[in-house]
């Protein structure tokens, strides 16, 4: 009898140490969240002028670190509220500079203090959950705007090639054969190659050292701090450690919300130091790189390498074939994570916690996500000062009923 759980306990390990696994998995799960990535790095490039090699250079060292410290693959993302503020505005580079080392600096401090384990130990599940909807529901936005009303910084899109990747891109959600999404990828990429060739040119694009000044830190503080701090604090730090332990359970003892607010505060000192793209390691590029096969390192590991290579072989034709690239492609990808990553509410019961799930979701795709948490925190107080009170009355209720008897 005492041998049965320590022989539980052994097959569990074992699991957890020995995942399951394939080289082939592991590179379709690496490029799962190009969908994020590539259209933010494609209008940095275009309309704010980053350098092809500083925009990819950062998110590559990124990940190699990520494969390196938490052996899973955690996923590296562009800032999204950051970054569609700074194209919005035409920011900069020498302010997208500041703002990427002010959200370092932000972030290496949180994350040394430990508060922000402190943090996620009492932040409500329900309102995790609710950012996580956030998250799918803006994977899915995205993805249609790329459909219906796609950048234009996206050329060079023949209706052809465009109906030809987009159906394999479809057979990626309909057959549920997770290497589809590496050989979507490498269609796509391949007919951007080709229609950007006058562009292809080898050698790293020049990287000139940030030196933003006062007044650069100053708008990058209003124009593309304070907007993405309640963002990456929720989305980067508490949602994908929690997103982390349901996948992979033990083997995600690493990936804690400090430990992510450091290793996504260094990476934006080294892009702020290059005048790169800031970065973060967002929960649905997560569920994106798991849902397409990635289990291990391997899968950070590939797609980091990949993007190093990129930005210091083919740096200086990268903004062509990126923008080249198969929109389609990049929407089907979205919409796989989008799904992948709704799929985390399975846990949600009881009315309750899906009305504090519902607000964070729709108010944080809708309004912003700040106000969201918000009222999603106040919701979860409410709902929980009035199921006591009524725990309470049914109580008081029961004892009456025992004493008349």
């Amino acid at each position: 009898m005492t041998g049965a759980p320590g022989t539980a306990t052994a097959a569990h390990t074992a699991r957890t140490d020995a995942p399951s696994w394939s080289w082939w998995r592991e590179a379709s799960g690496s490029v799962a969240d190009l969908g994020v990535l590539v259209p933010i790095a494609v209008a940095l490039i275009v309309s704010n002028g980053l350098a092809p090699t500083a925009v990819l250079l950062p998110a590559g060292l990124a990940y190699l670190a990520v494969a390196a410290l938490y052996r899973l693959p955690v996923a590296v993302q562009p800032l999204k509220a950051f970054g569609a503020v700074a194209i919005a505005v035409g920011a900069g580079a020498d302010v997208i500079a500041a703002g990427a080392l002010l959200m370092g600096a932000v972030f290496v401090v949180l994350g040394a203090t430990g508060w922000l384990d402190r943090v996620a130990r009492a932040f409500p599940q329900a309102v995790v959950r609710g950012v996580q909807l956030a998250v799918a529901l803006t994977f899915a936005k995205i993805a249609w705007g790329l459909v219906v009303d796609p950048s234009a910084a996206f050329v060079r899109q023949p209706g052809v090639a465009v109906a030809a990747v987009l159906a394999v891109a479809l057979a990626v959600l309909l057959l549920r054969w997770p290497v589809l999404a590496l050989v979507v990828v490498a269609l796509g990429l391949a007919v951007a190659v080709v229609l950007a060739a006058p562009d292809v040119a080898p050698g790293p694009s020049a990287l000139t050292p940030a030196m933003p000044d006062a007044a650069a830190f100053a708008s990058a503080a209003v124009l593309l701090v304070l907007p993405q701090l309640p963002l990456t604090f929720a989305n980067s730090c508490l949602a994908p450690a929690d997103a982390a332990r349901q996948y992979f359970g033990d083997r995600a003892a690493r990936v804690t919300p400090s430990r992510l607010a450091l290793s996504l505060g260094a990476a934006n000192l080294v892009a702020g130091g290059i005048g790169g793209m800031p970065v973060c390691h967002g929960a649905g590029g997560l569920s994106a790189h798991h849902a397409a096969g990635a289990r291990t390192w391997r899968a950070p590991a590939l797609i980091g390498g990949a993007l190093v290579l990129l930005a210091l072989v083919a740096g200086r034709g990268l903004a062509g074939v990126l923008g080249a690239f198969p929109v389609p492609v990049l929407a089907a990808l979205l919409v796989v994570g989008a799904v992948a990553h709704a799929r985390l509410l399975r846990d949600v019961r009881g009315w309750a916690a899906w009305s504090v799930v519902v607000v964070v979701g729709v108010l944080g795709v809708v309004v912003n996500l700040a106000l969201g948490m918000l009222v999603g925190l106040a919701a979860h107080l409410t709902v929980r000062q009035l199921t006591g009170r009524q725990l309470a009355v049914r109580q008081l209720a029961g004892r009456q009923r025992g004493g008349r008897r």
